[in-house]
């Protein structure tokens, strides 16, 4: 069909020359052949990562806290080698974990972890709920100080609007949470981008100085694969995408650009951020610090109203997955999920978060990832690059069965 597409259009000028008449159904089905065919095939390759990207955001960088935590507190060149490794992580663990459920089928972390750990599967269960209320207060406690820096908001009606809106996004499903997150990376790619262009131009002095000045590179590999693990921990929930790759060389493509999709608006943040180090390790949300100090008061909404609709998208993404995965169990015994599933077990994770969010933003990242991060390591990195590894070259090495 591409090979039709490409005779097409190679002979259209030609065509138009000798005064052919091109039907209007001529045009369409070579545009669809051609440019459709090529814009399916980057949906379906660049999904899955801009999909880790959305969710990650919340949780990883969204606002600049966590980029301190991990990375900044190695110092400044210690810090891009621990996000270069947690992104080769990323990328690898993404790129085993894909292929294993397109070849398997398994489309939601239960049937995953059951074909990998086998009973083992309830010890991430009970792992990734912990977490998934951890995220869930993440975001909910920095909408509240992002609302309440920026507009004065008091923090618990930021705290609840961002709850709202999550549950809000749940509702509408796989399709509308998919579009959501891959038009929504777009916009968070070019503010990103706006942020380290404006802050190198301001301060970019600063910037070079600070990364040229010799200095101790801290402990960054600890903290890179740190880093990593407990934000590979949101990839299983999140396969849904992964249906839409039919062969090898997809899921691989798709799992290799994953890392770098995901780590490329943590970067420019984290480049931003090193023109005011160290003063910025003892701000709770250094993006607002940032933005101050730009000046620009519009710019500062904009970039507000970005991060939040990210936040929005992480929360509906890690519920969506649970969601997910009580269906798929539901289908097992040949039942249906109940319409009021969803919005119930939306309410109750929000609810729970909610309450959690109370410990402050601050505090939930420095305490709740560090100890989470090699319950993760243990049973989800290790094993996808062990057993899994072991499981697909098995799979290779396997004769097909006669037909």
């Amino acid at each position: 069909m591409r090979w039709a597409a490409f005779y097409g259009f190679l002979i259209l000028p030609f065509a138009v020359a000798q005064g052919w008449d091109l039907s209007q159904e001529y045009l369409c089905h070579l545009f669809q052949w051609g440019f459709m065919g090529r814009l399916s095939f980057l949906r379906r390759i660049l999904l899955p990562g801009f999909v880790f990207q959305s969710v990650v955001i919340a949780g990883g960088y969204g606002t600049g806290r966590e980029l301190a935590e991990f990375f900044l507190m190695e110092g400044p060149r210690g810090g891009l080698l621990a996000m270069a490794l947690a992104t080769v992580v990323w990328s690898s663990v993404c790129i085993v974990t894909y292929e294993l459920a397109r070849v398997a089928g398994t489309f939601d972390y239960r049937t995953f972890f059951k074909g990998l750990l086998g009973r083992g599967w309830v010890v991430y269960e009970v792992a990734y709920l912990l977490f998934m209320l951890l995220v869930l207060a993440v975001i909910a406690a920095a909408s509240g100080s992002l609302l309440e820096e920026t507009f004065g908001v008091p923090y618990w009606l930021g705290v609840v609007g961002i709850m709202v809106a999550v549950g809000a996004l749940v509702l509408g499903g796989s399709r509308l949470i998919e579009q959501a997150m891959a038009g929504w990376s777009v916009v968070l790619y070019l503010a990103y981008l706006t942020l380290f262009v404006w802050c190198f131009r301001r301060f970019g002095g600063e910037i070079l100085s600070t990364l040229q000045a010799p200095g101790e590179l801290g402990s960054w590999g600890v903290a890179g694969v740190r880093y990593a693990a407990y934000n590979i921990a949101l990839i299983p929930p999140l396969l849904f995408p992964i249906r839409h790759l039919k062969h090898r060389k997809e899921t691989v493509l798709a799992g290799a650009l994953a890392g770098p999709i995901a780590m490329v608006p943590g970067l420019l943040f984290y480049l931003a951020m090193v023109g005011q180090y160290p003063e910025v390790l003892d701000r709770a949300v250094p993006a607002n610090f940032l933005l101050e100090l730009l000046g620009s008061r519009s710019f500062q909404i904009a970039f507000q109203v970005v991060l939040f609709g990210t936040l929005i998208e992480t929360g509906a993404g890690l519920i969506h997955g649970m969601n997910e995965r009580l269906a798929n169990a539901f289908r097992e015994k040949g039942l249906e999920l109940p319409k009021l599933a969803r919005p119930f077990m939306a309410v109750g994770l929000l609810l729970f978060g909610t309450l959690l969010a109370g410990v402050g933003l601050v505090d939930l990242i420095a305490r709740g990832y560090g100890t989470l991060t090699w319950v993760f390591l243990l049973i989800y990195v290790v094993p996808v690059l062990t057993l899994g590894v072991k499981r697909l070259l098995r799979a290779d090495a396997d004769p097909p069965e006669p037909a």
